[in-house]
């Protein structure tokens, strides 16, 4: 059972990573961001998710100085986005990414999707990059398996996390099967899916029994199934909220009614209506 906020669980490579954290997608005010950031941390998420497309790294940096927080102890993730990707390029936006963080490493960086016929070598470029130190660890977002494999089949490195979109309405059980075989942990965005599952009857029955709000439940039900979640909020109320799940576990039913809410519907892209390879 994930015990507490800060609980994290051992990546292939050996890292420890946060099992909860906070995700900071389409939140572009700087003085928000800056604000946001260090509340959490200072109320004790330890996991900040952000990537160059967000345009916001430099908001996630000062609200990581901003907080009483040492850098060392906090997970940062970023991605390199689409137009980013290549071996060269990759290498050049990891600076940029660096830089607007203002910090010497990252403890994640991901291939933000799979771009046809660019992301094994922006794949590559992280390899180096992991070899030298400059990041703790490596991963994917958006792979499907058959992404996975084809990365494989060209790698020294596999990679550590898939970040998918995951919810009940989109369990992705062929994806999880596949990471959870080869040792690659699955994290997800979107975990509420944007809000729309707020009102789903079943999650409402299963949080009343708990005292627990339908948010509450899909969070607990993303750590159950062995997922890291990152929920988005500039609300320091709902922060609280979110990470006020660690005081009760779902049951085997109660899972398989949640498993049960799946329709395979998307609220973002499907990586395969990029162009592959």
């Amino acid at each position: 059972m994930v015990k507490n906020i800060q609980s994290t669980v051992t990546l292939h490579n050996g890292v420890e990573m946060p099992w909860f954290g906070l995700g900071v997608y389409k939140v572009t005010d700087e003085s928000e961001i800056v604000d946001v950031v260090a509340a959490a941390l200072n109320y004790g998420y330890r996991h900040i998710d952000t990537a160059s497309f967000y345009q916001n790294e430099e908001g996630v940096g000062k609200g990581i100085r901003k907080s009483e927080v040492p850098r060392e102890d906090i997970f940062v993730t970023s991605k390199v986005w689409n137009d980013e990707q290549g071996y060269d390029e990759t290498l050049e936006a990891f600076e940029n990414s660096l830089r607007r963080l203002e910090t010497t490493y990252l403890d994640l960086y991901l291939v933000h999707w799979p771009v046809a016929k660019k992301y094994t070598e922006t794949w590559r470029a992280l390899e180096k990059l992991y070899t030298e130190g400059r990041v703790r660890a490596i991963g994917v977002s958006n792979f499907h398996v058959h992404h996975l494999q084809h990365l494989m089949k060209n790698a020294n490195i596999k990679p550590m996390v898939n970040q998918i979109e995951y919810h009940p309405h989109l369990t992705q059980g062929e994806v999880h099967a596949f990471c959870k075989n080869e040792g690659i942990q699955l994290e997800a965005w979107s975990p509420l899916k944007r809000g729309i599952l707020l009102n789903e009857p079943v999650l409402i029955e299963i949080g009343k029994k708990y005292g627990k709000t339908p948010a509450q439940i899909i969070l607990r039900w993303d750590l159950q199934t062995e997922v890291i979640t990152i929920p988005k909020s500039s609300n320091l109320g709902r922060l609280v909220e979110n990470a006020d799940i660690f005081d009760f576990e779902l049951t085997s039913e109660d899972l398989k009614q949640i498993n049960a809410l799946n329709k395979n519907k998307r609220v973002g892209m499907n990586p395969d209506d990029l162009d592959q390879k």
